[in-house]
């Protein structure tokens, strides 16, 4: 029998997250927007709870010993409710560790993952999008050639997190007919690293754009050494993160809107109790609920480690629309006030709209 109740690990997770995600991520939101950057304090409280280190095995000084991807959406839709951009800060590193640990070569594991287990933030970055308004992953235009004991790496990529920052990038390319994944150093010569990228929402968030001309990494860079690696997993586990993330945004917009509707007044009664509004926030409910079960339908797929390709594309596509959706109703619920940086609903609705573009055109 299917279960949709959490163990008590899980609950405690959310309840931590959650603390955090209502003390932490909430207060900071509005002025981190408005200054289009993080708090100098942030990455540091963020580290502190252990997200990166706790999806690391003991073996490699992490706190780990199997990740749960199940936990993880728990956990991610938390800090989604809390603020969306801080929560994707917060991330990145795990983006890079993870694929590490999922993937990587014994060697691999021995000289990256350490560092993701001290004391002082650490991060890498994982280099997926590429510019352009028709970026599809399926045809990616960043390319690695072979030469000798080296591979070459030509292209860009966008929306880069925390690039300005980073140790190291997971830059996903195209080889052949196929796809990989390079490891390639900040200091790598004939990379440029240039931004931040300013986008409509997400604004806390320091984006970098990568420019790879000719740079060349030693074959030992490759994700999986020889065998190479399954770069759908990447996206597949990326594609559940960033659903959990607009989960969370989705259910803060609905928290924020029927209080408001039971208090606001129109004609002498509260907008709640007209047709029109009270269906609206229903809907929304019923969809915040589907989103929250094809995101958690996805991470149990990973987490018995099956190709989990479709059922993260559902999960996605259908949270980056509803995500949108929803945002866009509060907007409508609030009116004019909708509009204003008074409420923070004007906020969340410039970031459903560029969280939910964040995987291209989502094709594959």
């Amino acid at each position: 029998m299917i279960s949709f109740g959490m163990t008590d690990e899980q609950k405690a997770a959310q309840d931590a997250m959650r603390s955090f995600s209502q003390n932490v991520l909430r207060p900071k939101a509005r002025s981190c927007d408005e200054a289009a950057k993080l708090p100098e304090d942030f990455l540091g409280k963020a580290w502190e709870l252990g997200l990166t280190m706790a999806q690391i095995p003991e073996k490699y000084s992490g706190m780990g010993s199997d990740r749960s991807p199940v936990t993880n959406a728990i956990i991610l839709e938390e800090l989604g409710y809390g603020d969306v951009p801080l929560a994707v800060a917060a991330l990145a590193p795990s983006l890079f560790a993870n694929a590490i640990v999922d993937q990587g070569t014994e060697e691999q594991k021995k000289t990256y993952l350490p560092a993701f287990c001290g004391e002082k933030f650490e991060t890498g970055s994982l280099a997926l999008l590429e510019p352009g308004p028709l970026f599809d992953l399926g045809k990616l235009k960043t390319t690695a050639e072979t030469s000798g004991k080296e591979f070459i790496l030509k292209g860009r990529k966008s929306f880069v997190t925390l690039g300005d920052r980073a140790s190291h990038f997971l830059v996903i390319a195209k080889q052949g007919n196929s796809r990989d994944a390079f490891i390639v150093p900040k200091d790598a010569k004939g990379l440029s690293i240039s931004g931040p990228q300013k986008n409509l929402g997400l604004n806390a968030v320091p984006f970098a754009a990568l420019e790879l001309g000719n740079v060349r990494v030693p074959t030992s860079a490759r994700l999986g050494g020889d065998a190479g690696c399954d770069v759908q997993k990447i996206i597949n586990n990326s594609r559940v993160a960033l659903s959990a993330l607009m989960v969370g945004l989705a259910r803060g917009v609905i928290d924020y809107c029927v209080p408001y509707a039971k208090e606001r007044e129109a004609f002498d009664e509260a907008i709640a109790k007209k047709q029109a509004i009270a269906f609206m926030l229903a809907d929304m409910h019923i969809e915040v609920e589907s989103m929250r079960w094809l995101t958690w339908k996805a991470a149990s797929a990973l987490e018995q480690g099956r190709d989990a390709t479709k059922e993260a594309h559902q999960a996605f596509v259908y949270a980056a629309e509803k995500c949108m959706w929803i945002a866009d109703n509060g907007i409508q619920v609030l009116g004019g006030h909708g509009f204003i940086r008074e409420h923070p609903v004007e906020m969340w609705f410039r970031n459903a709209r560029t969280v939910s573009v964040l995987e291209g055109a989502a094709a594959v």
